[in-house]
């Protein structure tokens, strides 16, 4: 069989993937797209951000219900169908690799279902259990195959009812007695979902604070809600060991100095993400990885192999789907030498969607004090704002951390409802340089909660309509 001769060939169709290749076609590039799995969308949209979404938007109605009782209106206990909740997740996720793999087809990128494996290069070999191996001979290559859950030797014990984020996604029941080892995003997001369905959750974390990495007032909100939803949340806490017993897992920790031994229905590992790089015939090309598997890049994010390019997860950095999709744009502007971009120091926003929901762009307090980077902190609490208290959601904070003297906003932080879709505006305001005055001059619309960002500028300098703050002096 002849090799197929492409200009581009990427390896993982996932956001950073497909992105690039789209771009490429967009571009007039002969692009071949090579995905190991039968569906577009990568982890990201089969087993990560977009089911996980679903089953939080789903799991919550069960607590809005049960909450609006105080509001005069009540309902019965929930029934939950998993069959059902399962077919709805899924339909989700068909209809949108339908959608990418018809977007595909109308750019004219050639989908190849196999496993990629470079032979030099400029060769790949894709194996197909049904059409067997065949050859690409590009003239360059963008490798995007991301990344999976971390399950370290001592917690695989090849028992089913110990669970990465991959298979606790699918729901396969709702254990009595649930344990998450790791306090992170998606730790604290599943532990909402399974709280939600009816499971007595318990996280054991080995640092001292959930959601590490994002400011303390933002976090204590979510902590406040985990208190109350979960059955415990341990901190500074480890897992010695787990063993299977019987139709449970058998777990033995530490916690405030005390060794614990304890029966639980299923165990969920969320201790982080390790990078896919293995199995793909690096070794005959170039490139290479750093001491985590991580394939090593430059500004370009060409590999060490000038004809091979690597994005997302497996390029390291911050493992987030909107991050790879923007590393697809400089990738495929360089090697298709159309201006020389530069993955400069992007601002990526973060999203954690628990109960509420955090979220973060730019620089957070946190990381100023650990850079002695001098920055003033203004503050809007959701106790103050009319559409919160609609919600019933006053457990809510906007802020914003400014450079001193030129008022620039170098950050934004929000916890609260819906807090993911304000954050775009704080992005907006610390890529384009916005200054407190800029933001504070911007009208909003009333009632909503975006007016809050605009009443944290206004708190900046004393005088918010609906916060009593002391006036800044002028300078």
């Amino acid at each position: 069989m002849e090799p197929i001769q492409t200009d581009i060939v990427v390896i993982g169709a996932g956001p950073g993937g497909y992105a690039a290749a789209f771009y490429a076609a967009d571009l007039g590039r002969k692009v071949v797209l090579v995905e190991r799995d039968a569906r577009l969308g990568g982890v990201c949209m089969n087993r990560g951000c977009i089911p996980s979404k679903a089953l939080l938007n789903a799991s919550h109605a069960i607590q809005v219900a049960k909450e609006s009782a105080h509001r005069g209106i009540s309902f019965g206990e929930p029934t939950v169908d998993l069959d059902r909740l399962r077919v709805w997740k899924n339909s989700i996720l068909e209809k949108l690799g339908g959608g990418i793999a018809s977007l595909a087809k109308m750019r004219g990128v050639t989908v190849m279902h196999g496993r990629g494996h470079f032979e030099d290069s400029n060769t790949l070999r894709v194996e197909s259990p049904d059409s067997g191996n065949q050859f690409i001979r590009f003239e360059k290559a963008i490798i995007a195959v991301g990344s999976r859950p971390a399950l370290p030797r001592a917690f695989d014990l090849g028992n089913p009812r110990v669970m990465t984020s991959t298979e606790a996604l699918e729901v396969p029941d709702v254990p009595e007695n649930l344990l998450i080892i790791g306090g992170g995003y998606i730790g604290m997001e599943l532990g909402t979902v399974y709280s939600s369905l009816g499971s007595k959750v318990t996280v054991i974390e080995a640092m001292e604070t959930i959601l590490a990495g994002a400011d303390p007032d933002l976090v204590r909100p979510v902590a406040l809600y985990a208190k109350k939803a979960f059955k415990e949340v341990r901190l500074k806490s480890k897992v010695l060991e787990i063993k299977s017993a019987g139709k449970q897992i058998r777990v033995v920790s530490e916690f405030n100095e005390q060794r614990l031994e304890e029966l639980y229905d299923r165990v969920l590992v969320s201790v982080g993400r390790t990078p896919n790089g293995q199995d793909l015939g690096l070794e005959h090309t170039r490139v290479e990885r750093d001491d985590k598997g991580f394939i090593k890049v430059n500004e370009q994010m060409q590999t060490t192999d000038p004809n091979i390019y690597a994005i997302g997860d497996i390029a390291g950095g911050i493992l987030l789907a909107h991050k790879a999709s923007r590393e697809a744009r400089v990738a495929v502007d360089n090697l298709a030498g159309e201006n020389g971009a530069l993955n400069r120091d992007y601002v990526i926003p973060a999203v954690v969607f628990t109960d509420p929901e955090v979220a973060w762009v730019g620089l957070t307090e946190q990381e100023a004090k650990q850079k002695n980077t001098a920055v003033e902190v203004a503050k809007f609490p959701w106790g103050a704002s009319g559409r919160a208290l609609t919600y019933d959601r006053v457990d809510g904070l906007t802020k914003l951390i400014v450079e001193p003297g030129t008022h620039r906003i170098l950050g934004v932080g929000l916890v609260g409802h819906g807090a993911g879709e304000l954050i775009g505006e704080g992005a907006v305001a610390v890529e384009m340089g916005a200054t407190v005055e800029d933001l504070s001059a911007i009208v909003h619309p009333h009632p909503t909660l975006s007016e809050t960002l605009m009443e944290s500028a206004e708190a900046f300098f004393g005088h918010a309509t609906h916060v009593f703050s002391k006036k800044k002096p002028s300078h």
